[in-house]
């Protein structure tokens, strides 16, 4: 395969000069500059406004396949914020290119994704190469925020019809085929004031809220299960907000809680289950109230399943190693939210390295974009709807 390496770095280098960092996205200009890339190599591409400024993208190449299950190309097109500005040595919106890398916010999460994508439809269309079905890419807004972009791909219906998926999320060349669910609450105590020298007669809100902690921490809906990939859910008290002063029983307590899932995990019954140890201490005399504040399921793939044993031949074959297993993600993706919906194998694999992202000085290995590029024109001809 001879892949316009110029045009790609070229293409990569714009996407990240285009700030989308997340709030508030402002996607539409990046969303822009790929229409007009892949217009300009005979793709078909259109923009499906979310909200002001913000829009997924849809680019089309078609396939032999009559009544196709597509094959559905997924990145988006938001970043996380820069961060702190003396920490980075390049400008984190030049996509400079040195020393075999090109950097900037988002060339690892996920624009250098992103970019191989396109370009290897852009490849297989302009060497006359026709997949077998239908290859969709869709570019979304918000994934580092709410999923918003997703969300909208899901009520549009865009892309029921879909047999397979990759997303192109960083795993540094690797074939990843499941990743945590997150499911972050807020919890409120309301308890009751007194004086600190007579604590009897009050209702001590951040007692309260240890107790109901520590419960959650210790319930047997967390520690019961384990994957043979992702481990075992985690708990993480990630915020804690209560109290006057030190002669005041404080009748206030807020905290939010970080709970990372694995299947089979249900949120609903995680939930309902929290409600529940929330009644049992609402019986000392506090009242108390949750929130849901992200809610995203876990990803996995079925035992055996032929598309993730394709994904890990043609990648053996491409990197010229044997028995490479597949991994899982620490983090999130888009997945939670198609999977959730449409009943298809997904799997991540991006050019960029997860350590990477959210850093400063991130940056993407011009080696493992072209690559990247090389494995998902292999995978759009290889993948037909027979192996789903």
């Amino acid at each position: 395969m001879q892949i316009n390496k110029k045009r790609a770095i070229r293409f990569l280098q714009k996407l990240i000069q285009e700030n989308t960092v997340n709030p508030p996205g402002n996607e539409l200009s990046v969303a822009k500059i790929i229409k007009e890339h892949s217009q300009n190599n005979n793709l078909n591409a259109e923009l499906k406004q979310v909200t002001n400024n913000r829009s997924n993208i849809i680019i089309q190449l078609p396939g032999e396949s009559l009544n196709s299950a597509p094959l559905v190309f997924s990145g988006h097109l938001d970043t996380v914020p820069v961060g702190e500005i003396d920490n980075w040595s390049v400008n984190p919106f030049s996509g400079e290119c040195k020393n075999g890398k090109i950097y900037g916010r988002g060339a690892c999460d996920m624009k250098s994704g992103v970019a191989a994508l396109i370009e290897a439809m852009i490849y297989m269309k302009e060497n006359n190469i026709i997949p077998k079905e239908d290859i969709i890419f869709v570019g979304t807004v918000g994934e580092e925020v709410d999923c918003l972009g997703a969300r909208q791909v899901i009520k549009d219906n865009l892309i029921t019809n879909a047999g397979a998926m990759i997303i192109a999320e960083p795993s540094d060349n690797k074939v990843l085929s499941a990743h945590k669910g997150a499911l972050w609450l807020e919890i409120e105590i309301f308890g009751e004031t007194a004086h600190g020298a007579t604590p009897e007669e009050g209702v001590n809100a951040i007692k309260s809220m240890i107790n109901i902690l520590e419960k959650i921490e210790k319930a047997n809906f967390l520690t019961k299960f384990e994957h043979s990939l992702l481990g075992k859910p985690s708990f993480n008290l990630s915020k804690i907000e209560g109290g006057v002063q030190t002669n005041v029983v404080p009748d206030y307590c807020k905290s939010s809680i970080d709970i990372r899932t694995i299947p089979p995990m249900k949120h609903n019954k995680i939930i309902e289950q929290i409600k529940y140890l929330l009644q049992e201490e609402e019986a000392n005399g506090c009242r108390a109230h949750i929130k849901i504040l992200q809610n995203l399921m876990p990803l996995s793939n079925k035992e055996n399943s032929a598309y993730v044993d394709l994904a890990l031949h043609i990648n053996n074959h491409l990197q010229e190693k044997k028995n490479h297993k597949t991994g899982a993600a620490s983090y999130y993706t888009d997945g939670s939210i198609f999977s959730n919906d449409l009943d298809i194998p997904i799997i991540i694999y991006g050019p960029g390295d997860a350590k990477l992202a959210h850093q400063a000085n991130e940056y993407v290995s011009i080696e493992n974009y072209i690559n990247s590029i090389h494995y998902y024109s292999l995978m759009a001809q290889s993948y037909t709807k027979s192996i789903i």
